[in-house]
């Protein structure tokens, strides 16, 4: 059987707990998962305990603790240098022809949310979009509302889903947004089919959406998104989209550490 190093072993429980879903599981379950036998399980499980990794409940059962998002807050303290990502979101904006083009993060603390880290807007001030400076927190936070935020809640664990679906829609969200949890379920199944989200006006009035998920190690980090008119752009033309989901694979590679791509400022589908 593979993976016979001990820092492989750890590597592969902590993985199980994300393939699992769910809150808490038991040695068996996660042994199951990771492809080893139950002994070795509970000697990691027992050790990242006192290391903080996980936490012990009752029942047998554990849990990851706060140790796991530390490693993940390192791993974004380390992510690709700014100059990198926005080029990307540049050539994205003019593949799509001067389309609005953000870069978002997921932000777990909190309550799940997103936050935008970058932008490529060219001289739009942004005023445009008809949005108060509340509606941009509230509208632009929300994971329940908007192509960039539903791409991302797609990939989420159905824990994390159900709480994001238990907040309300913002008041200030545009006419196009899902108020009703069944259809924006089902959006989040065609997300996944697809590998994107179009949003007709969910976040302004006016405007519509395309977004793709940035994925990291199969883990989702965020999400790309373009916003164009909607007397532009009525319906997301294959070519944005391409052009969209090729940005957000550039983008997955520097998070990865892999070099900037060779047409990292004109993601244009070749």
């Amino acid at each position: 059987m593979g993976g016979s190093s001990h820092a492989e072993r750890v590597f592969r429980v902590q993985r199980a707990f994300t393939r699992l879903g769910g809150r808490a599981h038991g040695p068996g379950a996660l042994a199951r998962a990771a492809g080893l036998d139950d002994s070795s399980v509970y000697r990691i499980l027992q050790s990242g305990v006192h290391e903080g990794i996980f936490v012990r409940e009752g029942r047998g059962l554990y849990r990851l603790g706060s140790g796991a998002p530390q490693l993940g807050l390192k791993a974004l303290a380390h992510s690709p240098a700014p100059e990198a990502a926005h080029a990307l979101l540049e050539g994205l904006r003019r593949a799509t022809g001067g389309a609005l083009t953000f870069l978002y993060l997921l932000a777990p603390f909190g309550g799940a949310h997103r936050q935008c880290v970058d932008m490529a807007v060219g001289d739009s001030d942004l005023t445009e979009l008809g949005m108060t400076p509340r509606a941009v927190q509230t509208v632009e936070h929300s994971l329940r509302v908007g192509a960039a935020g539903r791409a991302i809640l797609a990939y989420l664990p159905e824990a994390i889903q159900s709480e994001v679906l238990e907040r309300p829609v913002p008041a200030e969200a545009g006419p196009g947004a899902y108020r009703d949890d069944v259809r924006l379920v089902a959006s989040l199944h065609r997300i996944r089919a697809r590998g994107y989200a179009l949003g007709h006006e969910e976040c302004a009035a006016g405007w519509n959406e395309c977004a793709a998920p940035v994925t990291w190690d199969g883990l989702v980090m965020g999400s790309v998104l373009v916003m164009k008119p909607k007397r532009v752009m009525p319906r997301c033309p294959v070519t944005v989209i391409d052009a969209v989901e090729q940005t957000a694979a550039g983008l997955a590679d520097l998070g990865r550490g892999g070099p900037v791509p060779s047409n990292g400022n004109d993601p244009t589908p070749k």
